[in-house]
């Protein structure tokens, strides 16, 4: 779980307003970081399947996300892509 102190960073780093938290750039950050803690958690614990299937249904809908993202508005896809480090 993200903390409420990073995820409102996240949401005003990325979001359109303070307030925007359903946007694809904002979900795809938080998702981004659920990952990143997940991952970490998973290093330790490597029998914790539950939790692996919930860190693999993340990175579908980030995945999705980022998929409809690139067909709708490329430049913001990619600059999404180069903020978070993610992939290209």
């Amino acid at each position: 779980m993200i903390q409420k102190t990073t995820k409102t960073k996240l949401v005003k780093e990325n979001g359109i307003h303070t307030k925007d938290t359903g946007s694809a750039e904002v979900q795809i950050a938080l998702f981004s970081e659920n990952i990143k803690q997940l991952t970490d958690h998973l290093k330790t614990h490597k029998k914790d399947n539950h939790s692996r299937r919930g860190l693999l249904a993340m990175v579908s809908k980030r995945r999705r996300l980022l998929d409809y993202l690139s067909k709708k508005d490329h430049k913001r896809y990619e600059a999404i892509i180069k903020k978070l480090g993610l992939r290209k």
